[in-house]
């Protein structure tokens, strides 16, 4: 927080010109895809943005896992906001956190500027983990939502291996070599499959009191089968295909309990020490700020427009939102829907300036995808199903188009052939500070 406060006082920001006064404000909160895409949208338009972000990056976040897995390092898949929004005149980047929203006075609450007044009020800072009202948990299964988080997750898990070579005992050896995930959605899976990967073939046969191939990987779901939001036909090839590298998959399993090296599914309990959460999700606590009824995970039901219905000029998108799709179950939180969130809310704020209605938001499915491992993944498009190899070339495919930046999308590219030739992870280093952080 301190140094958000020296960056705000060693860089003032110059009073806007009168001309720019009488332009409508817009203030974006959040770096995300919804952010961006919504910046993006008005980069031509008559208007003042201010997007406010409390770290200074974009964040490709479906492939944050495989940061946390040593298959990519951070810089391949963030790109700072200044440089994406460099060309955009009528764009200024605050690294900052907002606080609370004040849609009475039309202002929102900065950590280190203080109040800042908008005309229109683009909210999408996204979410972070719920534990369903265990936060006790959280300090021995860490969620992965940011670079911090996976690269905490990426140390935990190597040095597992490292203290594993050195145990005194076999069941310490067993507990050290046990990994959990719980959470059955695209991260968990993603996850599970990713260091078991590790586990038989980047680090086998580099030690020597231990056999890598020998860890035990445990995926944990609570309801009946993994990956509900495909069809039951992937869900279960998806289980098939992690079964036959050797995850342990555990459908209807309620963790009861999370300690220090433990999980606990009722009766039943699992010593490992590396346990990672992926399975819930809670918005950003500054949608509540609002004043409106908001569900269980805290997200603000908007109308069709995206807009709260008591503040139109209040705008809220991606992660923070809930609105029901043509099927009327809520629309997922993925990164498709926040960027055609993103798009049309732009469009709307000039649409409102104008003086006219703001359109419906109606969301193009281009389908869902998943990956597993090496040439295994499921896709879902329409009435259209793939799993295995097409499906793992289509997901590889789709994902770097989307990364953020040429280079990015080169280097992952790159990465991904050297890596699918000789299972090579090239990010397995475990900076000094985090593992004495650890030990």
């Amino acid at each position: 927080m301190s140094a958000l406060r020296d960056v705000a006082d060693a860089t003032p920001i110059a009073p806007l010109t009168e001309s720019k006064r009488r332009r409508p404000r817009v203030v974006i909160v959040g770096g995300g895809f919804a952010g961006l895409n919504a910046a993006r949208a008005l980069a031509e338009a008559p208007v003042d943005i201010t997007l406010i972000d409390r770290r200074n990056h974009h964040l490709f976040q479906p492939l944050l896992y495989q940061v946390a897995t040593a298959t990519l390092s951070p810089a391949d898949i963030a790109s700072p906001i200044r440089e994406v929004l460099r060309k955009q005149k009528n764009t200024r980047v605050w690294l900052d956190e907002v606080t609370a929203v004040d849609p009475e006075r039309k202002q929102v609450q900065l950590a280190t500027r203080g109040a800042l007044d908008y005309d229109y009020l683009i909210l999408a800072a996204g979410a972070r983990h719920s534990y369903f009202g265990h936060d006790e948990w959280e300090p021995f299964a860490p969620g992965i939502k940011s670079l911090e988080e996976a690269l905490d997750i990426r140390t935990r898990v190597l040095l597992a291996f490292e203290a594993a070579e050195e145990a005194a005992s076999e069941e310490e050896r067993q507990a050290l070599m046990t990994f959990v995930v719980v959470g059955g959605g695209p991260t968990g899976v993603e996850l599970a499959g990713a260091i078991t990967e590790i586990a038989q073939h980047s680090l086998a046969s580099e030690f020597r009191s231990i056999d890598t191939r020998h860890a035990r990987i445990v995926l944990i779901e609570a309801m009946p089968r993994i990956l509900p939001m495909f069809q039951e036909k992937l869900s279960e090839s998806a289980a098939r295909q992690l079964r036959e590298m050797g995850v342990h998959v555990r459908t209807n399993s309620m963790v009861t309990g999370i300690e220090d090296g433990i999980v606990r599914l009722g009766d039943d309990a699992i010593r490992s020490e590396t346990i990672i959460w992926a399975a819930g999700v809670a918005a950003s606590p500054i949608g509540k700020s609002l004043g409106v009824p908001v569900d269980r995970a805290g997200r603000v039901p908007v109308q069709e427009t995206l807009n709260v219905a008591a503040y139109p000029e209040v705008f809220v998108l991606g992660d923070m939102a809930t609105l029901a799709g043509k099927d009327g179950k809520p629309l997922p939180g993925v990164a498709p829907v926040a960027m055609q969130q993103g798009q049309l809310t732009g469009a709307n704020v000039l649409r409102m300036i104008r003086g006219e209605a703001p359109a419906p938001f109606r969301y193009k499915d281009r389908g869902n995808m998943a990956t597993i491992g090496r040439n295994r993944a499921i896709a879902q498009v329409g009435p259209f199903s793939l799993s295995g190899f097409p499906a793992w070339f289509a997901w590889s495919a789709v994902h770097v188009v989307n990364l953020s930046g040429y280079r990015n999308r080169a280097i992952v590219a790159l990465r991904w052939a050297w890596s699918y030739i000789n299972h090579h992870r090239g990010a397995r280093l475990i900076v000094p500070d985090d593992a004495v952080r650890q030990m």
